[in-house]
């Protein structure tokens, strides 16, 4: 069977989905389906309860635990633009309910549509998952040597990095959420430890998870790198400062002693399993060992050190 009408409810296949040139087939994205630019442009049939440019990170988290102890979704299915949407396929996730779409709105959209399409789940948790998954949905779609050509030019960015002898690797810190600390799971363990840092506290694989300050003191990295989930560079300094910026516990640690601290374009970069992920271990790598990596294209405003 051709897949001729597809409806993605994450951002990462949406991204994918371009790169592998089948953007006509695209009937219906997310309201995150912000990149590449056209995505903008695509049917919303996923929406979210919450606004997170007029709430801080506290009222957030707060808001996603009332949510969730209250049984209510964070998304929302915008059926009138399913039903038109007609897809043979629906584009899933399965790794956070927070972050994107999840199933519940799966099973909505199934017993809503009178023709059942096909459901295909991405549920990477490393560099692999993410490199597994190009092949994954470019055999579904009918794409195959496209998704070859695209792993196999991820791949040599990747082995770029791995390829260098490290002298040292400072102790990194990266830190999923502000108020209050998360730590940075699934890829980002992994992707420290290839751009040449002793990653801290979590854990390769492993979900991110709520974060006691005293184990922030416990590791006291010699670099932190902020990176909240769903948020730029330039949103990522304004919250740190307002959370952090006259906490005098925090200003103890070597990291924020030797001014070694750093937001990212976490939106665009880290928080989802894209292809656009392998850019993040490009810009940890230039972070960690700028002398080393200096040569490396990093986009504008992708990082800054705060």
């Amino acid at each position: 069977m051709t897949i001729e009408r597809i409806v993605s409810f994450l951002p990462s296949a949406t991204e994918l989905l371009y790169e592998l040139g089948v953007k006509d087939r695209i009937f219906g994205v997310t309201h995150e389906c912000l990149y590449p630019e056209d995505a903008k442009s695509k049917p919303r049939v996923i929406t979210s309860v919450l606004n997170p440019d007029v709430l801080n990170s506290k009222e957030i988290d707060d808001k996603i635990i009332e949510l969730m102890r209250n049984g209510q979704d964070i998304f929302m299915l915008d059926e009138k633009n399913l039903v038109k949407a007609m897809p043979d396929l629906i584009v899933s996730q399965e790794i956070c309910e927070v972050c994107s779409a999840y199933t519940n709105q799966v099973n909505k959209a199934l017993s809503i549509l009178d023709k059942k399409p096909e459901v295909h789940t991405l549920n990477p948790s490393d560099l692999q998952g993410i490199l597994s998954s190009i092949d994954e949905l470019a055999k579904k779609v009918g794409r195959e040597e496209q998704g070859i050509v695209l792993r196999k030019s991820l791949e040599k960015r990747i082995e770029y990095i791995k390829s260098k002898k490290f002298e040292k690797r400072p102790r990194v810190l990266c830190i999923e959420w502000v108020e209050p600390f998360f730590t940075s799971g699934h890829w980002i363990p992994e992707m420290v430890e290839i751009a040449g840092g002793k990653n801290m506290i979590s854990i390769k694989g492993e979900k991110s998870r709520r974060m006691a300050f005293e184990e922030v003191e416990k590791a006291n990295p010699e670099i932190i790198i902020m990176m909240p989930c769903g948020f730029d560079t330039a949103r990522t300094i304004s919250e740190y400062k307002n959370v952090l910026g006259n906490n005098d516990q925090w200003k103890k640690l070597d990291a924020v002693k030797s001014n070694n601290v750093y937001a990212v374009d976490a939106n665009s970069y880290f928080s989802k399993p894209s292809i656009r992920t392998i850019t993040g271990l490009e810009i940890l790598a230039k972070i960690i060992h700028p002398q080393m990596f200096g040569e490396l294209d990093i986009p504008q405003n992708s990082f800054k050190q705060i």
